[in-house]
């Protein structure tokens, strides 16, 4: 592999990596609920960091809604596993009252509350994916450079 090749890759990966952590703080903030962020105003962030993105990019009407389209299914997923902090609560307090706590009851909430997660995950990896192929690499560099200079805050 060239020089070239390995920071492309090294770029896309970090690309990548930020986009992943702004969607697993949005994926944070979102399921939180009442108590957190509302999702309403987490979508207007994420788009609007997008369109920032995008318009840097100078992507094209059929690229923007090929990536809008990626984006609206992350926020479907994310809404479609939105746990009820609620429900996931009682179900533990019903297995601790008991006289005795089973281990494998409560490793089955556990893993009912990473399936979710792991759902998420999936979705956010696939529009990666998507949006990585919808770009041409020159729009991908300035998507990438943007994301390294527009981190989250608190991730700087």
């Amino acid at each position: 592999m060239t020089t070239r090749t390995i920071q492309r890759v090294t770029t896309v990966v970090l690309m990548v990596a930020a986009i992943a952590v702004v969607g697993l703080v949005g994926v944070r903030a979102h399921a939180q609920g009442p108590g957190g962020m509302h999702a309403g105003m987490m979508k207007r962030m994420i788009s609007a960091a997008l369109d920032e993105a995008l318009d840097q990019a100078a992507v094209t009407a059929e690229q923007r809604t090929a990536i809008y389209a990626s984006r609206d299914r992350v926020f479907a997923a994310m809404e479609a596993q939105r746990p009820d902090r609620g429900a996931q609560r009682e179900q533990v307090l019903v297995l601790f009252e008991g006289d005795r706590l089973d281990a494998t009851q409560l490793q089955a909430v556990h893993a009912q509350m990473a399936q979710r997660r792991q759902a998420i995950g999936d979705a956010i990896t696939q529009a990666i994916v998507e949006i990585h192929d919808t770009l041409t690499p020159a729009q991908r560099q300035i998507v990438a450079d943007y994301a390294r200079t527009h981190r989250p805050r608190g991730m700087r």
